[in-house]
């Protein structure tokens, strides 16, 4: 079962930790923000590493 994830688009300063991280899973939109494309795409451990990895706390488990 996957859990929900996503990016708080309004604190997300593009930095790319979670796209370089998880490419897999993680993508820059039109706004050049941080989004989930596929909370699928890569084993929970390694989406962990990109939640941890961000400078500011925007990527959450819900």
């Amino acid at each position: 079962m996957t859990r929900n994830l996503y990016v708080e688009k309004d604190v997300c300063i593009s930095c790319g930790l979670c796209v370089e991280t998880v490419p897999e899973v993680f993508r820059f939109d039109d706004d050049n923000l941080a989004e989930v494309y596929d909370p699928a795409g890569a084993a929970e451990e390694k989406i962990q590493e990109a939640v941890d990895a961000c400078p500011v706390s925007c990527i959450h488990w819900g």
